[in-house]
C-alpha cells in the first residue's frame, strides 16, 4: 500500500528561510528597521555591530506584531505566534530580548508581560543576564525564578502587597518549569493575566520533558479572571475565540507565543500542543538544492533535519571499551588538545572519569554535572573560559544550550544514543562562525547505528580517524597506576 504522508500545515510546509552561512549575512545594526535609538545606542556600547541572519529576520517581526503598543495586535488583530529552529550559537537570545525590551518600554505600570520559560537554571541565568544588560537604565524589571533562591525570597522579588491589593514587582520574568508553576499556584497576588509575550527557548525539550503540564498552567494563569474588582473589567481577556462585535467592544491584551529552539520539531501533533495562532516559521533548517547540468534537479538533502554550525568538523573514532580513557590522554597528552568539553551518558561516568584523569595528572580537569551547585558551575566555566581548565567533563543536563565560551573541540567520550543529543553535543563548539571539532568515541558495536543515525539526519560529512595503537602504548603503565590509586580511593 502507498505510504501515508503525514500532512504538514502550511507554515511548516513553506517557512521563511533563514541565511545558514552566519559570516556571509551580516547585518549592520542600523539596517535592521523598527530598532529604538536607545537600544542600538546599548546594542554598539556591548560591542554588537552587526545582527546574525535570524536576528535580522525575526526582531522586525516581532516588533511588526506589536507595532500599535501591547495592548493590541496590528489593525486591531490578534499577532501571529512565531516559531524559530535555527542552530545553536545562532544569536537567538537577543532574538527575543531586543523587540521584547523596546515594545516594553513605554509601560507605566509595572505588570508580567513578558514571561520565559527555559529548560535549566544555567539557561534561565544566562538569558537574565541579556536581559539586564538591556534593561538597565529603563526602569524595566527583570526577575529571575529558578530555585537559586528560596521560595519566600522570590516571592518578595516578584510581588508586594499594599493596602491597595498586591502589585507586581516585574515587567519580565525568566523561569525554570518547576518554580514558575510553584509560583502559579502557591504565591499570592502573582498574577499572569496581563502576560503579553510568552517565550518557550529550547522549545522541543520543553514540550518532550512532559513540561507540557507548565505551558497548560501559564496559559491558563494567563486567562484567569480576576474576580478582585469591576475596574479590571475593561482589559479581561476571554480565552481566544472567533472575533464578534462583543468580542472586539473591550481592547483585549493578546497572549503572543515564540518559540525558539536548535531542533524544533517538525511533528504537527507536537505542535499542535502548543495550540499556536496562525504562527509563522523562520528556519535555516533546509535543504539546498544542487542543480545537475541540464536543468535536472535531484534533492539530495531533502532530509536535512538539523542544521550544524558551520564551522565544525566532525570525526569519529572507532575503539573498543578498554582504551576509550586511553584515548582520551592521548588527545589530551600527546595531541596537546585545549579546551576541550567531554560528554559521558550518565553523571556516574562523568564521576568516574573525571577521578581518572586526575588520579592520572598532568591535566587540569573539571566536572560539571548537576551534583555541583550553581555557584561551583559558575565559578568552573568561568575558569575554563579563563583557560585555566583545560577539559571539561559534563553531562547533557548540564551543557544544554549553555553557552560555554571559546570550546575548541568537544569529544564524545560515549556516543550519543539520539540525533537531538549529537546536535546539541557538537554545538557547544564552532558558535557564532566561529571553528571548532567534534570527535566521537564510537565502541565497534555502535559503529553501524552511530553512522546510521547521522545519515538519516542528512549529516554526512563525518570522517572516520582511527588511531593505531601503537600510539596508545606509552600511556599504559601509568593508567593502569592511577586505576590502582583509583581503587584504593574508592575503597
Amino acid at each position: 500500500p502507498p505510504q501515508v504522508q503525514p500532512f504538514l500545515p502550511q507554515w511548516l510546509a513553506q517557512p521563511k528561510l533563514l541565511q545558514k552561512r552566519i559570516k556571509d549575512n551580516l547585518v549592520p545594526i542600523e539596517d535592521v528597521p523598527g530598532i529604538h535609538p536607545r537600544l542600538l545606542k546599548k546594542l554598539r556600547a556591548n560591542g554588537i555591530e552587526s545582527f546574525f541572519p535570524v536576528q535580522a529576520e525575526v526582531i522586525p517581526a516581532i516588533l511588526q506584531s506589536a507595532a500599535n503598543g501591547y495592548l493590541l495586535g496590528q489593525g486591531g488583530f490578534r499577532p501571529k505566534d512565531i516559531c524559530v529552529s535555527a542552530p545553536t550559537g545562532s544569536g537567538k537570545t537577543l532574538t527575543f530580548v531586543i523587540p521584547i525590551v523596546q515594545v516594553l518600554l513605554d509601560r507605566v505600570v509595572c505588570q508580567v508581560r513578558a514571561l520565559v520559560v527555559l529548560p535549566t537554571k544555567e539557561l534561565a541565568q544566562q538569558v537574565s543576564k541579556v536581559f539586564n544588560i538591556y534593561t538597565d537604565g529603563t526602569g524595566l524589571k527583570v526577575v529571575s525564578i529558578t530555585g537559586q533562591k528560596s521560595f519566600a525570597k522570590e516571592q518578595e522579588m516578584l510581588v508586594q502587597k499594599k493596602v491597595t491589593g498586591y502589585c507586581s514587582l516585574a515587567d519580565i520574568i525568566v523561569a525554570t518549569p518547576g518554580r514558575l508553576t510553584d509560583h502559579i499556584s502557591q504565591t499570592p497576588g502573582f498574577s499572569l493575566t496581563q502576560l503579553r509575550f510568552l517565550i518557550i527557548d529550547e522549545a522541543d525539550r520543553m514540550i518532550d520533558d512532559m513540561h507540557q503540564n507548565c505551558l497548560n498552567q501559564i496559559v491558563k494563569a494567563a486567562f484567569q479572571v480576576e474576580n478582585d474588582s469591576d475596574s479590571n473589567m475593561l482589559f479581561q481577556r476571554t480565552k481566544p475565540g472567533p472575533v464578534t462585535a462583543a468580542s472586539s467592544c473591550c481592547p483585549q491584551i493578546p497572549l503572543q507565543k515564540l518559540l525558539f529552539s536548535a531542533t524544533l520539531t517538525q511533528d504537527p501533533e507536537k505542535l499542535q500542543q502548543l495550540d499556536l495562532f496562525q504562527p509563522r516559521l523562520f528556519t535555516s533548517v533546509y535543504s539546498e538544492e544542487k542543480t545537475l547540468g541540464e536543468g535536472t534537479e535531484t534533492r539530495q538533502d531533502t532530509n536535512r533535519k538539523y542544521t550544524l554550525p558551520e564551522g565544525l568538523s566532525q570525526c569519529y573514532v572507532p575503539c573498543d571499551l578498554n582504551s576509550k580513557p586511553l584515548l582520551l590522554l592521548h588527545f589530551m597528552l600527546a595531541m596537546k588538545f585545549t579546551r576541550v568539553l567531554c560528554f559521558t551518558n550518565s553523571r556516574e561516568a562523568s564521576h568516574r572519569l573525571f577521578l581518572l584523569l586526575q588520579a592520572f595528572g598532568g591535566i587540569t580537569v573539571a566536572e560539571f554535572s548537576s551534583r555541583l551547585s550553581p555557584n561551583e558551575r559558575q565559578r568552573t566555566m568561568k575558569e575554563f573560559d579563563q583557560g585555566r581548565i583545560q577539559l571539561l567533563i559534563s553531562t547533557d543536563a548540564t551543557a544544554r544550550g549553555i553557552d560555554i565560551k571559546g570550546v575548541n573541540y568537544v569529544i564524545n567520550y560515549d556516543a550519543p544514543q539520539f540525533i537531538r543529543t549529537y546536535v546539541h553535543r557538537v554545538g557547544r563548539t564552532a558558535r557564532a562562525g566561529k571553528a571548532g571539532v567534534a570527535f566521537s568515541f564510537v565502541l565497534r558495536i555502535q559503529e553501524r547505528r552511530f553512522l546510521r543515525m547521522l545519515k538519516d539526519a542528512g549529516i554526512q560529512d563525518i570522517k572516520k580517524q582511527p588511531v593505531k595503537g601503537n600510539s596508545l602504548k606509552p600511556l599504559v603503565q601509568r593508567y593502569e597506576d592511577a586505576l590502582c590509586k583509583l581503587e584504593k580511593t574508592v575503597k
